[in-house]
Protein backbone atom coordinates (compact mmCIF):
# COMPACT_ATOMS: atom_id res chain seq x y z
CA UNK A 1 0.00 0.00 0.00
CA UNK A 2 1.45 3.54 -1.65
CA UNK A 3 2.56 6.22 1.80
CA UNK A 4 0.34 9.02 1.78
CA UNK A 5 2.30 12.42 1.82
CA UNK A 6 2.65 14.55 4.56
CA UNK A 7 -0.32 16.96 4.83
CA UNK A 8 -2.30 15.59 2.25
CA UNK A 9 -6.02 13.78 2.92
CA UNK A 10 -5.05 10.46 3.82
CA UNK A 11 -2.60 11.67 5.83
CA UNK A 12 -4.80 13.70 7.90
CA UNK A 13 -7.67 10.95 8.38
CA UNK A 14 -4.70 8.59 9.46
CA UNK A 15 -3.39 11.18 11.97
CA UNK A 16 -6.82 11.57 13.08
CA UNK A 17 -7.73 7.69 13.16
CA UNK A 18 -4.14 7.12 15.12
CA UNK A 19 -5.91 9.82 17.85
CA UNK A 20 -9.15 8.44 17.84
CA UNK A 21 -8.43 4.60 18.27
CA UNK A 22 -11.31 2.72 19.75
CA UNK A 23 -8.88 1.03 21.97
CA UNK A 24 -8.87 4.26 24.09
CA UNK A 25 -12.32 4.01 25.27
CA UNK A 26 -11.96 2.42 28.08
CA UNK A 27 -8.81 4.12 29.53
CA UNK A 28 -9.19 6.37 32.92
CA UNK A 29 -8.63 9.75 32.22
CA UNK A 30 -5.20 10.42 33.43
CA UNK A 31 -4.31 6.92 31.75
CA UNK A 32 -6.09 8.45 28.16
CA UNK A 33 -4.35 11.75 28.26
CA UNK A 34 -1.32 10.51 28.43
CA UNK A 35 -1.85 8.00 25.46
CA UNK A 36 -3.18 10.54 23.44
CA UNK A 37 -0.78 13.23 23.99
CA UNK A 38 2.23 10.43 23.14
CA UNK A 39 0.21 10.03 19.68
CA UNK A 40 0.12 13.80 19.18
CA UNK A 41 3.80 14.36 20.27
CA UNK A 42 4.64 11.45 17.70
CA UNK A 43 2.47 12.54 14.92
CA UNK A 44 3.58 16.37 15.01
CA UNK A 45 7.11 15.33 15.67
CA UNK A 46 6.94 17.65 18.45
CA UNK A 47 8.86 17.82 21.66
CA UNK A 48 5.89 18.11 24.22
CA UNK A 49 2.06 18.18 24.21
CA UNK A 50 0.40 18.76 27.53
CA UNK A 51 -3.30 18.75 28.51
CA UNK A 52 -4.06 21.99 31.28
CA UNK A 53 -7.43 21.84 32.66
CA UNK A 54 -9.50 24.73 34.47
CA UNK A 55 -9.81 24.57 38.20
CA UNK A 56 -12.92 24.21 40.15
CA UNK A 57 -13.75 28.11 40.00
CA UNK A 58 -12.41 28.92 36.02
CA UNK A 59 -10.11 31.49 37.00
CA UNK A 60 -6.68 29.29 36.56
CA UNK A 61 -5.77 26.70 34.39
CA UNK A 62 -4.01 23.57 36.45
CA UNK A 63 -1.37 21.02 33.98
CA UNK A 64 -3.40 17.37 34.02
CA UNK A 65 -1.04 15.79 31.67
CA UNK A 66 2.24 15.81 29.20
CA UNK A 67 3.54 13.73 27.12
CA UNK A 68 7.66 15.21 27.55
CA UNK A 69 7.16 17.98 30.06
CA UNK A 70 6.09 16.10 33.31
CA UNK A 71 7.41 18.37 35.66
CA UNK A 72 4.47 20.63 34.80
CA UNK A 73 2.23 18.13 36.21
CA UNK A 74 4.05 17.38 39.18
CA UNK A 75 4.81 20.76 39.97
CA UNK A 76 0.69 21.70 39.68
CA UNK A 77 2.06 24.56 36.72
CA UNK A 78 -0.95 27.01 36.78
CA UNK A 79 -1.84 29.54 34.37
CA UNK A 80 -4.39 32.55 34.88
CA UNK A 81 -7.10 32.80 31.78
CA UNK A 82 -6.08 35.42 29.73
CA UNK A 83 -2.46 35.57 31.13
CA UNK A 84 0.47 33.94 29.05
CA UNK A 85 0.01 31.58 26.15
CA UNK A 86 -2.70 29.25 27.58
CA UNK A 87 -4.29 31.86 29.21
CA UNK A 88 -4.62 33.70 26.05
CA UNK A 89 -5.74 30.79 24.25
CA UNK A 90 -8.68 29.63 27.10
CA UNK A 91 -9.90 33.42 27.22
CA UNK A 92 -10.28 33.96 23.50
CA UNK A 93 -11.28 29.85 22.50
CA UNK A 94 -9.24 30.17 19.65
CA UNK A 95 -5.99 28.68 18.97
CA UNK A 96 -2.84 30.25 19.03
CA UNK A 97 1.03 29.59 17.35
CA UNK A 98 3.89 31.53 19.24
CA UNK A 99 7.68 31.07 17.76
CA UNK A 100 9.31 32.93 20.39
CA UNK A 101 8.64 31.38 23.93
CA UNK A 102 10.62 33.72 26.81
CA UNK A 103 9.32 35.48 29.63
CA UNK A 104 7.82 38.06 28.13
CA UNK A 105 5.33 35.82 26.08
CA UNK A 106 4.67 33.16 28.08
CA UNK A 107 3.87 33.14 32.05
CA UNK A 108 4.91 29.50 33.09
CA UNK A 109 8.80 29.46 33.25
CA UNK A 110 9.04 25.54 33.16
CA UNK A 111 8.53 26.02 29.69
CA UNK A 112 11.53 28.53 28.78
CA UNK A 113 13.64 26.36 31.49
CA UNK A 114 12.71 23.46 29.60
CA UNK A 115 13.99 25.25 26.19
CA UNK A 116 10.75 25.19 24.40
CA UNK A 117 11.10 27.60 21.36
CA UNK A 118 7.23 27.04 19.53
CA UNK A 119 4.56 26.46 20.88
CA UNK A 120 0.93 25.94 19.21
CA UNK A 121 -2.29 25.30 21.16
CA UNK A 122 -6.06 25.58 20.96
CA UNK A 123 -9.06 25.48 23.22
CA UNK A 124 -10.73 21.80 24.75
CA UNK A 125 -14.31 22.42 24.50
CA UNK A 126 -17.38 19.73 24.82
CA UNK A 127 -20.84 20.64 24.61
CA UNK A 128 -19.91 24.49 24.21
CA UNK A 129 -18.28 24.49 27.63
CA UNK A 130 -14.80 25.09 27.96
CA UNK A 131 -12.33 22.76 29.92
CA UNK A 132 -9.11 23.25 29.21
CA UNK A 133 -5.75 23.93 26.84
CA UNK A 134 -4.28 21.65 24.61
CA UNK A 135 -0.79 22.36 23.09
CA UNK A 136 2.48 21.11 21.59
CA UNK A 137 5.87 22.68 22.08
CA UNK A 138 9.52 21.88 19.83
CA UNK A 139 12.71 22.44 21.69
CA UNK A 140 14.44 23.90 17.99
CA UNK A 141 12.67 26.93 16.20
CA UNK A 142 10.07 25.25 13.57
CA UNK A 143 6.74 26.32 12.03
CA UNK A 144 3.80 24.34 12.94
CA UNK A 145 1.70 25.06 10.00
CA UNK A 146 -2.42 25.55 9.48
CA UNK A 147 -2.42 21.77 8.87
CA UNK A 148 -0.80 20.89 12.43
CA UNK A 149 -3.28 23.28 14.10
CA UNK A 150 -6.30 21.69 12.15
CA UNK A 151 -4.86 18.32 12.85
CA UNK A 152 -4.60 19.58 16.62
CA UNK A 153 -7.94 21.08 16.97
CA UNK A 154 -9.52 17.37 15.61
CA UNK A 155 -7.15 15.75 18.57
CA UNK A 156 -8.57 18.85 21.05
CA UNK A 157 -12.05 17.89 20.49
CA UNK A 158 -10.97 14.29 21.46
CA UNK A 159 -9.47 15.43 23.94
CA UNK A 160 -12.56 17.31 25.45
CA UNK A 161 -14.92 15.08 24.95
CA UNK A 162 -13.39 11.73 26.53
CA UNK A 163 -12.14 13.93 29.61
CA UNK A 164 -15.54 15.18 30.36
CA UNK A 165 -16.74 11.56 29.59
CA UNK A 166 -14.21 10.31 32.28
CA UNK A 167 -14.42 12.73 34.47
CA UNK A 168 -18.42 12.36 35.34
CA UNK A 169 -17.98 8.73 34.90
CA UNK A 170 -16.33 7.03 38.01
CA UNK A 171 -15.74 6.82 41.45
CA UNK A 172 -12.16 7.81 41.11
CA UNK A 173 -13.09 11.37 39.44
CA UNK A 174 -15.81 11.90 41.37
CA UNK A 175 -13.29 11.66 44.35
CA UNK A 176 -11.07 13.72 42.14
CA UNK A 177 -13.64 16.32 41.65
CA UNK A 178 -14.99 16.57 45.23
CA UNK A 179 -11.31 17.14 46.30
CA UNK A 180 -10.91 20.10 43.50
CA UNK A 181 -13.66 21.60 44.01
CA UNK A 182 -12.69 22.34 47.98
CA UNK A 183 -9.63 24.09 46.70
CA UNK A 184 -10.25 27.60 46.77
CA UNK A 185 -10.42 28.35 42.82
CA UNK A 186 -9.42 31.69 43.79
CA UNK A 187 -7.47 33.29 46.66
CA UNK A 188 -9.31 36.76 48.14
CA UNK A 189 -7.86 40.23 47.17
CA UNK A 190 -6.73 42.03 50.37
CA UNK A 191 -5.56 45.33 49.94
CA UNK A 192 -1.58 45.31 51.16
CA UNK A 193 -1.37 41.23 50.65
CA UNK A 194 -0.33 38.92 47.54
CA UNK A 195 -0.97 35.57 47.19
CA UNK A 196 -0.53 32.35 45.68
CA UNK A 197 -1.45 28.68 46.34
CA UNK A 198 0.08 25.04 44.50
CA UNK A 199 -1.49 21.99 44.50
CA UNK A 200 -0.32 18.54 42.72
CA UNK A 201 -1.36 15.15 43.26
CA UNK A 202 1.71 12.44 44.06
CA UNK A 203 2.35 9.80 41.37
CA UNK A 204 0.87 6.93 43.54
CA UNK A 205 -2.77 8.51 42.33
CA UNK A 206 -5.98 8.79 43.71
CA UNK A 207 -6.93 11.32 46.02
CA UNK A 208 -5.44 12.68 49.34
CA UNK A 209 -6.15 14.52 52.37
CA UNK A 210 -4.07 17.65 52.10
CA UNK A 211 -5.84 20.99 51.41
CA UNK A 212 -4.71 24.86 51.95
CA UNK A 213 -7.73 27.88 52.53
CA UNK A 214 -8.04 31.25 52.94
CA UNK A 215 -10.38 33.00 53.92
CA UNK A 216 -11.83 36.44 55.49
CA UNK A 217 -14.08 36.76 58.74
CA UNK A 218 -16.29 39.66 59.57
CA UNK A 219 -13.72 41.54 61.90
CA UNK A 220 -11.79 42.27 59.22
CA UNK A 221 -9.38 39.22 60.42
CA UNK A 222 -7.71 37.63 57.94
CA UNK A 223 -7.64 33.55 58.32
CA UNK A 224 -5.15 30.64 56.69
CA UNK A 225 -5.28 26.92 56.56
CA UNK A 226 -3.55 24.60 55.61
CA UNK A 227 -3.79 20.85 56.77
CA UNK A 228 -3.11 16.78 55.77
CA UNK A 229 -5.24 14.10 56.47
CA UNK A 230 -3.70 10.94 56.61
CA UNK A 231 -4.46 8.24 54.38
CA UNK A 232 -5.67 8.60 51.22
CA UNK A 233 -8.73 7.82 48.55
CA UNK A 234 -12.32 8.45 49.07
CA UNK A 235 -12.12 8.56 52.94
CA UNK A 236 -9.25 10.82 53.41
CA UNK A 237 -10.62 13.39 50.99
CA UNK A 238 -13.89 13.17 52.99
CA UNK A 239 -13.00 14.04 56.50
CA UNK A 240 -10.52 17.17 54.41
CA UNK A 241 -13.82 18.60 53.42
CA UNK A 242 -15.94 17.99 57.18
CA UNK A 243 -12.25 19.85 58.54
CA UNK A 244 -12.03 22.59 56.35
CA UNK A 245 -15.51 23.23 57.01
CA UNK A 246 -15.16 22.55 60.26
CA UNK A 247 -12.41 25.69 60.84
CA UNK A 248 -14.82 28.13 58.54
CA UNK A 249 -17.35 27.64 61.44
CA UNK A 250 -15.17 27.43 64.39
CA UNK A 251 -13.45 30.83 63.30
CA UNK A 252 -16.36 33.25 63.06
CA UNK A 253 -16.25 32.05 66.84
CA UNK A 254 -12.60 32.28 68.12
CA UNK A 255 -10.17 35.04 67.72
CA UNK A 256 -7.84 32.94 68.90
CA UNK A 257 -6.21 29.74 66.63
CA UNK A 258 -5.14 27.21 69.54
CA UNK A 259 -8.83 27.92 70.70
CA UNK A 260 -10.07 26.81 67.11
CA UNK A 261 -7.84 23.65 66.94
CA UNK A 262 -8.93 22.70 70.06
CA UNK A 263 -12.60 22.37 68.56
CA UNK A 264 -11.33 20.49 65.79
CA UNK A 265 -9.83 18.49 67.48
CA UNK A 266 -12.73 17.71 69.75
CA UNK A 267 -14.80 17.59 66.35
CA UNK A 268 -12.79 14.93 64.76
CA UNK A 269 -12.07 12.54 67.76
CA UNK A 270 -15.57 12.38 67.85
CA UNK A 271 -16.99 12.37 64.28
CA UNK A 272 -13.90 10.66 62.61
CA UNK A 273 -12.16 8.79 65.38
CA UNK A 274 -10.18 6.82 63.14
CA UNK A 275 -9.00 9.46 61.20
CA UNK A 276 -5.73 12.02 62.19
CA UNK A 277 -4.78 14.95 60.62
CA UNK A 278 -2.19 17.69 60.99
CA UNK A 279 -3.23 21.33 60.64
CA UNK A 280 -1.88 24.97 60.54
CA UNK A 281 -4.19 27.91 61.28
CA UNK A 282 -2.82 31.08 61.34
CA UNK A 283 -5.17 34.70 61.59
CA UNK A 284 -3.61 37.71 60.36
CA UNK A 285 -4.58 41.07 62.24
CA UNK A 286 -6.41 43.56 59.70
CA UNK A 287 -3.54 45.40 60.49
CA UNK A 288 -1.65 42.70 58.71
CA UNK A 289 1.59 43.81 61.14
CA UNK A 290 1.23 40.34 63.06
CA UNK A 291 -0.05 36.90 62.65
CA UNK A 292 -1.24 34.45 65.20
CA UNK A 293 -0.56 30.76 64.51
CA UNK A 294 -1.22 27.25 66.01
CA UNK A 295 0.42 23.91 64.72
CA UNK A 296 -1.59 21.02 65.20
CA UNK A 297 1.63 18.77 63.90
CA UNK A 298 1.96 20.73 61.19
CA UNK A 299 5.61 21.40 59.73
CA UNK A 300 6.40 24.70 60.91
CA UNK A 301 6.06 27.74 57.75
CA UNK A 302 9.00 29.75 56.51
CA UNK A 303 8.95 32.92 57.42
CA UNK A 304 10.69 35.17 54.47
CA UNK A 305 11.71 39.17 55.58
CA UNK A 306 12.11 41.45 52.87
CA UNK A 307 15.37 41.10 51.24
CA UNK A 308 17.00 38.82 53.85
CA UNK A 309 17.75 35.09 54.21
CA UNK A 310 14.38 32.77 54.98
CA UNK A 311 14.11 31.44 58.04
CA UNK A 312 12.13 28.61 59.93
CA UNK A 313 10.83 30.18 63.38
CA UNK A 314 11.14 28.63 66.35
CA UNK A 315 7.45 27.57 67.05
CA UNK A 316 5.92 24.82 69.42
CA UNK A 317 4.16 22.38 67.78
CA UNK A 318 1.32 20.41 68.96
CA UNK A 319 -0.14 17.37 68.18
CA UNK A 320 -2.15 16.58 65.19
CA UNK A 321 -5.93 16.65 65.74
CA UNK A 322 -7.16 13.05 66.88
CA UNK A 323 -4.14 11.91 68.02
CA UNK A 324 -3.14 10.10 71.24
CA UNK A 325 -6.25 9.74 73.72
CA UNK A 326 -5.91 12.26 76.26
CA UNK A 327 -6.03 15.86 74.50
CA UNK A 328 -3.35 18.29 75.11
CA UNK A 329 -3.58 22.11 75.90
CA UNK A 330 -2.90 23.79 72.37
CA UNK A 331 -0.17 26.94 72.22
CA UNK A 332 -1.02 30.15 70.26
CA UNK A 333 2.64 31.87 68.76
CA UNK A 334 2.45 35.56 67.79
CA UNK A 335 5.11 36.83 65.15
CA UNK A 336 5.47 40.03 63.46
CA UNK A 337 5.46 40.66 60.21
CA UNK A 338 7.40 43.33 58.57
CA UNK A 339 6.55 44.75 55.31
CA UNK A 340 7.56 43.17 52.29
CA UNK A 341 7.73 39.86 54.27
CA UNK A 342 6.19 36.34 53.11
CA UNK A 343 5.05 33.24 54.83
CA UNK A 344 4.81 30.44 53.11
CA UNK A 345 3.09 27.28 54.46
CA UNK A 346 3.40 24.05 53.04
CA UNK A 347 2.54 19.86 53.54
CA UNK A 348 5.31 17.31 53.66
CA UNK A 349 4.94 16.61 50.00
CA UNK A 350 7.31 18.83 49.28
CA UNK A 351 10.33 18.51 51.58
CA UNK A 352 10.16 14.35 52.57
CA UNK A 353 11.83 12.28 49.82
CA UNK A 354 12.78 8.45 50.61
CA UNK A 355 16.02 9.06 49.58
CA UNK A 356 16.61 12.69 51.52
CA UNK A 357 15.81 13.23 55.47
CA UNK A 358 13.44 15.89 56.22
CA UNK A 359 15.93 18.00 57.79
CA UNK A 360 17.96 17.95 54.57
CA UNK A 361 14.58 19.05 52.28
CA UNK A 362 13.62 21.19 54.89
CA UNK A 363 16.98 22.92 55.00
CA UNK A 364 16.76 22.86 50.83
CA UNK A 365 13.47 25.40 51.28
CA UNK A 366 14.79 27.31 53.72
CA UNK A 367 17.36 28.29 51.12
CA UNK A 368 15.35 28.31 48.18
CA UNK A 369 12.67 31.14 49.49
CA UNK A 370 13.14 34.65 49.27
CA UNK A 371 10.22 37.33 49.46
CA UNK A 372 9.18 38.47 46.03
CA UNK A 373 5.89 37.99 44.27
CA UNK A 374 3.45 35.27 45.74
CA UNK A 375 2.79 33.71 41.89
CA UNK A 376 7.21 33.59 41.07
CA UNK A 377 8.20 32.23 44.20
CA UNK A 378 5.59 29.12 44.17
CA UNK A 379 6.75 28.84 40.80
CA UNK A 380 10.31 28.20 41.67
CA UNK A 381 10.16 26.37 45.07
CA UNK A 382 8.25 23.58 43.03
CA UNK A 383 10.42 23.97 40.00
CA UNK A 384 13.57 23.38 42.94
CA UNK A 385 12.11 20.79 45.43
CA UNK A 386 9.89 18.94 43.16
CA UNK A 387 11.28 19.17 39.53
CA UNK A 388 11.21 16.40 37.22
CA UNK A 389 11.48 14.18 40.79
CA UNK A 390 8.22 11.99 41.29
CA UNK A 391 6.98 12.50 44.58
CA UNK A 392 4.33 9.62 45.60
CA UNK A 393 2.92 12.39 48.39
CA UNK A 394 0.60 15.26 47.34
CA UNK A 395 1.91 18.56 47.58
CA UNK A 396 0.04 22.10 48.20
CA UNK A 397 1.61 25.39 48.76
CA UNK A 398 0.29 28.64 49.79
CA UNK A 399 2.11 31.91 49.78
CA UNK A 400 1.06 34.76 51.81
CA UNK A 401 3.41 38.29 51.67
CA UNK A 402 2.43 42.08 52.93
CA UNK A 403 2.89 44.47 50.08
CA UNK A 404 6.19 46.31 50.77
CA UNK A 405 5.34 50.18 52.30
CA UNK A 406 5.76 52.08 49.12
CA UNK A 407 2.88 54.86 48.61
CA UNK A 408 0.38 53.70 46.71
CA UNK A 409 -1.17 56.72 45.15
CA UNK A 410 -4.76 54.69 45.00
CA UNK A 411 -6.77 52.17 46.90
CA UNK A 412 -9.86 50.39 45.09
CA UNK A 413 -12.38 48.07 46.43
CA UNK A 414 -15.04 45.95 45.27
CA UNK A 415 -17.20 44.49 48.56
CA UNK A 416 -20.64 42.99 48.80
CA UNK A 417 -23.39 45.19 50.47
CA UNK A 418 -24.01 43.45 53.09
CA UNK A 419 -22.59 45.01 56.92
CA UNK A 420 -19.68 42.78 57.21
CA UNK A 421 -17.78 44.90 54.38
CA UNK A 422 -17.29 47.65 56.47
CA UNK A 423 -14.72 46.52 58.56
CA UNK A 424 -13.25 45.06 55.50
CA UNK A 425 -13.54 48.65 54.53
CA UNK A 426 -11.68 50.15 57.87
CA UNK A 427 -8.92 47.37 57.70
CA UNK A 428 -8.11 48.82 54.04
CA UNK A 429 -8.03 52.17 54.98
CA UNK A 430 -6.64 52.10 58.33
CA UNK A 431 -3.54 50.73 55.83
CA UNK A 432 -3.29 52.23 52.79
CA UNK A 433 -3.94 56.19 54.52
CA UNK A 434 -1.12 56.47 56.61
CA UNK A 435 1.28 54.93 53.33
CA UNK A 436 0.30 58.21 51.92
CA UNK A 437 0.68 61.01 54.55
CA UNK A 438 -2.28 60.90 56.51
CA UNK A 439 -2.00 61.44 59.99
CA UNK A 440 -4.80 59.97 63.21
CA UNK A 441 -6.99 62.80 62.81
CA UNK A 442 -7.55 62.57 59.16
CA UNK A 443 -7.64 58.44 59.42
CA UNK A 444 -10.23 59.34 62.05
CA UNK A 445 -12.22 61.31 59.79
CA UNK A 446 -12.23 59.21 56.80
CA UNK A 447 -13.09 56.23 58.47
CA UNK A 448 -16.11 57.78 59.74
CA UNK A 449 -16.37 59.10 55.89
CA UNK A 450 -16.41 55.71 54.00
CA UNK A 451 -17.78 53.86 56.89
CA UNK A 452 -21.23 56.09 56.33
CA UNK A 453 -21.36 56.01 52.54
CA UNK A 454 -20.76 52.39 53.34
CA UNK A 455 -23.48 52.07 55.08
CA UNK A 456 -26.23 54.27 53.00
CA UNK A 457 -25.21 51.57 50.36
CA UNK A 458 -25.93 48.69 52.51
CA UNK A 459 -29.44 49.96 53.74
CA UNK A 460 -30.54 51.90 50.66
CA UNK A 461 -29.33 50.96 47.42
CA UNK A 462 -30.41 46.90 46.95
CA UNK A 463 -32.95 44.69 48.43
CA UNK A 464 -33.00 41.58 49.44
CA UNK A 465 -31.12 40.33 46.29
CA UNK A 466 -28.28 42.28 47.57
CA UNK A 467 -25.24 43.67 45.37
CA UNK A 468 -21.81 45.62 45.48
CA UNK A 469 -20.46 48.56 46.11
CA UNK A 470 -17.07 50.47 44.95
CA UNK A 471 -14.74 52.52 46.73
CA UNK A 472 -11.91 54.30 44.72
CA UNK A 473 -9.47 56.66 46.61
CA UNK A 474 -6.39 58.24 45.21
CA UNK A 475 -4.46 60.59 46.85
CA UNK A 476 -2.06 63.67 45.18
CA UNK A 477 -1.00 67.20 46.14
CA UNK A 478 -1.53 66.69 50.20
CA UNK A 479 -5.68 65.53 49.63
CA UNK A 480 -7.79 62.89 49.34
CA UNK A 481 -10.04 62.21 46.61
CA UNK A 482 -12.58 59.50 45.96
CA UNK A 483 -15.58 57.84 45.31
CA UNK A 484 -18.10 55.54 46.71
CA UNK A 485 -20.43 53.92 44.01
CA UNK A 486 -23.25 51.82 43.56
CA UNK A 487 -25.47 50.35 40.68
CA UNK A 488 -28.64 50.07 43.14
CA UNK A 489 -32.04 52.00 43.44
CA UNK A 490 -32.00 54.08 46.28
CA UNK A 491 -34.62 53.26 48.69
CA UNK A 492 -36.19 55.92 51.52
CA UNK A 493 -34.53 55.44 55.07
CA UNK A 494 -36.91 53.46 57.04
CA UNK A 495 -37.39 55.00 60.98
CA UNK A 496 -37.75 58.71 61.48
CA UNK A 497 -34.78 60.79 62.65
CA UNK A 498 -32.35 59.35 59.88
CA UNK A 499 -30.17 61.48 57.84
CA UNK A 500 -27.48 62.84 60.37
CA UNK A 501 -24.82 60.23 58.70
CA UNK A 502 -24.62 62.45 55.29
CA UNK A 503 -24.44 65.82 57.72
CA UNK A 504 -21.35 64.19 59.54
CA UNK A 505 -19.70 62.92 56.30
CA UNK A 506 -19.85 67.13 55.03
CA UNK A 507 -18.52 68.38 58.15
CA UNK A 508 -15.27 65.90 57.53
CA UNK A 509 -15.11 66.82 54.34
CA UNK A 510 -13.84 69.69 52.75
CA UNK A 511 -15.78 69.08 49.81
CA UNK A 512 -18.56 66.26 49.10
CA UNK A 513 -21.63 65.45 47.04
CA UNK A 514 -24.21 62.62 46.96
CA UNK A 515 -25.50 61.89 43.07
CA UNK A 516 -28.73 59.57 42.28
CA UNK A 517 -29.44 58.42 38.69
CA UNK A 518 -31.14 55.18 37.22
CA UNK A 519 -27.34 54.11 37.48
CA UNK A 520 -26.92 54.18 41.25
CA UNK A 521 -25.65 56.44 43.65
CA UNK A 522 -22.36 58.22 43.56
CA UNK A 523 -20.98 59.94 46.60
CA UNK A 524 -18.22 62.08 45.56
CA UNK A 525 -15.52 63.59 48.49
CA UNK A 526 -12.65 65.46 49.00
CA UNK A 527 -10.60 66.12 52.19
CA UNK A 528 -7.37 67.38 52.86
CA UNK A 529 -4.74 65.88 54.50
CA UNK A 530 -3.79 67.59 58.32
CA UNK A 531 -7.12 69.55 58.52
CA UNK A 532 -7.69 69.88 62.04
CA UNK A 533 -11.05 68.67 62.51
Amino acid sequence: MPKSHPGSATDRLHRIEVVTDAALAHVEVERLLEEILERIRELLAADTATVLLLDSGAHHLVTRASAGMKEAVRQGARVRVGEGFAGRIAATRESLVLHDVNETTVVNPILWHRGIRSLAGVPLIADGELLGVLHVGALSTRTFDDTDVEFLRVAGDRVAMATRNRMTGSGQAAALSLQRTLLPGTLPEISGLDMAARYAPGEAGGVSGDWYDVFKLPSGWLCGTMGDVVGRGLDAATVMARLRTAIRAYALDSADPAEVLTKLDRHIRHFEPTMMATVAYAMWEPSLCRIHLSLAGHLTPVIAPDAEPAELPDIPVDPPVGAGTVPRPRRTTTIDIAPGTTVLFYTDGLVERRHRPLDEGLALLRGIVRSGPAESLCSDVMLQLVGTDPTDDDVALLAVRRRPEAAQPELTLTLEAVPESLAEVRAALRRWLPTVGATDDDLDDLLVIIGEAGANVIEHAYGPAGGQFQVHLAASDGRIEGTVRDQGNWRAARGTNRGRGTQLMQQLSDDLHIDHDNGGTTVQLRRSLGRRS
